[in-house]
């Protein structure tokens, strides 16, 4: 069976949060794994990047603090970009064991619309994928 030592979370800076990051901190104890927290600002002008790094970074670093008091080591990553690609990316940098990350169970319309970052990465990652659905 993998040991999951270096597990990145990809978060979204929504509600979705609190339930992957709570999934993650279980098995973060049980593993003694350290997590990396991931957030890709998509922007389209330099005013609303640096609004939402700027948010991002503040969420971020929140949930950094929670996860630490609990004994849990967590870094903050930030990127900018398309969120399948610079998570690729980011997985190519550095030796993960396990990608983390909640759908949003969008209806047909929405992923035809928007499309599905988990469905992309579910066809390209190199590594797992847990994938937590939200509760209803």
């Amino acid at each position: 069976m993998p040991v999951y030592k270096e597990i990145l979370v990809a978060i979204d800076c929504s509600e979705v949060d609190n339930i992957i990051l709570n999934h993650v901190s279980a098995l973060a104890c049980k593993l003694d794994a350290t997590l990396h927290l991931l957030h890709v600002v998509h922007s389209h002008t330099l005013d609303q990047e640096r609004y939402l790094h700027q948010k991002a970074l503040s969420t971020l670093e929140g949930y950094r603090g929670k996860l630490q008091t609990e004994g849990i080591a967590a870094h903050i990553v930030i990127r900018s970009g398309e969120p399948e690609t610079e998570i690729l990316n980011e997985i190519a940098k550095r030796p993960y064991d396990l990608l983390a990350m909640a759908t949003h169970g969008h209806h047909l319309p929405g992923r035809i619309m928007f499309g599905s970052v988990s469905r992309t990465l579910r066809e390209k990652i190199p590594i797992p994928l847990l994938l937590v659905k939200p509760d209803p």
